[in-house]
């Protein structure tokens, strides 16, 4: 994902073996929390945790620095990742500036914590740096909004929510806010008309007072009186423009749909995931999502699981819902997901309009349904988190990859490595694959 680094500030709207894990368990950034207790500048806190090189130990270990609940696995067995391993590290493609890359460059350059290939849904390569391990439970960031776009999605499959209706008519807390005469439809494609803007490194914008909600940035500072919970939070948001116009990343727009479920099945959106998807998987561990000061799940952003069951969970949707000897979801539903590939026209109306913003509509495609589609042969489509979170998905070439990094940057900067290369890289990977 690339957003706005500049441009919102002004403007409201608008390799080769297949088990390679870091020695030493807690091993990773040099120096980061070693010891008891760790030197005062080696210390990971809540004040400081996503200032790098923090952040690298950090994206390891959130719960042990914000309030969380689990996403249980269950009791069931694991269900089996079949391997076979390829040699693919040496595959390169051409990047940004005319430079040619393998996949052994990509990781090293672009702060990555794990990374792995399924074929077919066998495990064809899969590595681990940083002090990542296979059980390791990673953030995952905006890679969060697919899960809760593809519990929305089986919902209006279900005919339990009908995406034409108003959100105010599911939630009517969210009357007078701008959310309250979008269509469900429009949250999900971030077609809201919402007085937003979200840009990571400017403490003025909206994203920040987000921030506070669930702790990313430590405390308030001195003087704030905003909410600081996420229900208090979202009726605060106004309206700008209209709906439908053109697509506009924010990301209350998910927490909007979080609501939603929780309203729709009484659960929340962790234990919808829970029972949906990571129970069926047979998921290899529980994960967990982070919660706000009121004990209520960043949809947006605030679940942590491991590379491989971020791999089935793409699988899964690969195989047309089907997974573990079930069906998980619809096959209309993950149809949807693979072959609504959104609207270009509209997913670059806004962006469009502004120096900087080429990765909309040359490396990226469109949005849809809390997905990402991208702009290559195959019309890949993506789950994707800042500081470079993937679960990547080629119907084509019946590919999954996620990659699990701490990049210093949330996005632009050295996070272009994830955004602009890996896309790049992924599709060269993809067609060798296919030849195979």
């Amino acid at each position: 994902m690339k957003q706005l680094q500049t441009i919102f500030s002004a403007m409201v709207f608008t390799g080769v073996s297949l088990a390679m894990t870091a020695t030493g368990a807690g091993a990773g950034e040099p120096g980061l929390m070693q010891g008891f207790p760790p030197a005062p500048e080696q210390q990971v806190l809540r004040t400081n945790f996503m200032v790098p090189p923090n952040n690298r130990w950090a994206f390891q270990h959130i719960r042990e620095l914000q309030p969380t609940r689990e996403v249980w696995r269950g009791d069931g067995p694991v269900s089996k990742l079949s391997e076979t391993a390829a040699d693919l590290g040496k595959i390169t493609a051409a990047v940004r500036d005319g430079r040619i890359i393998s996949l052994d460059q990509l990781l090293e350059e672009s702060h990555t914590d794990a990374f792995l290939i399924l074929h077919h849904g066998k495990l064809v390569f899969e590595r681990y740096m940083n002090g990542q391990q296979r059980h390791t439970q990673h953030q995952m960031f905006s890679a969060t909004k697919s899960f809760v776009g593809t519990l929305m999605l089986l919902l209006i499959e279900q005919g339990r929510v009908d995406p034409a209706r108003t959100v105010a008519s599911y939630v009517p807390e969210l009357e007078d806010s701008g959310f309250g005469d979008a269509t469900v439809q429009q949250v999900l494609d971030m077609t809201s008309a919402i007085a937003y803007s979200e840009v990571y490194d400017d403490p003025n914008s909206d994203i920040w007072r987000y921030g506070w909600v669930f702790g990313l940035w430590g405390a308030p500072p001195a003087g704030y009186d905003g909410p600081l919970t996420v229900y208090g939070y979202l009726p605060t948001l106004k309206k700008q423009g209209e709906h439908g116009h053109g697509f506009h990343y924010v990301t209350p727009n998910t927490d909007v749909l979080g609501w939603i479920i929780r309203r729709v099945t009484g659960k929340s959106v962790d234990h919808n995931i829970e029972e949906v998807l990571w129970q069926p998987l047979g998921a290899e561990r529980d994960g967990y999502i982070w919660l706000d000061a009121g004990g209520t799940e960043m949809a947006g952003g605030g679940l942590n699981i491991t590379a491989r069951d971020a791999a089935r969970f793409g699988q899964m949707i690969l195989q047309g819902g089907k997974f573990n000897g079930r069906q998980i979801l619809p096959a209309a539903v993950t149809t949807r997901i693979l072959q609504h590939k959104g609207d270009p026209e509209v997913f670059t109306r806004i962006y469009s309009q502004f120096e900087g913003t080429e990765w909309y509509g040359t490396i990226a495609y469109a949005y849809h349904d809390q997905w990402w589609t991208f702009n290559n042969a195959h019309k890949a489509v993506s789950a994707i988190g800042v500081h470079g979170q993937y679960i990547y998905l080629d119907p084509v070439a019946n590919m999954v990859v996620v990659k699990q990094s701490s990049s210093p940057d949330a996005e632009g900067g050295a996070n272009e490595s994830n955004d602009t290369d890996g896309p790049l890289l992924y599709q060269a990977l993809a067609e060798q694959l296919m030849k195979r």
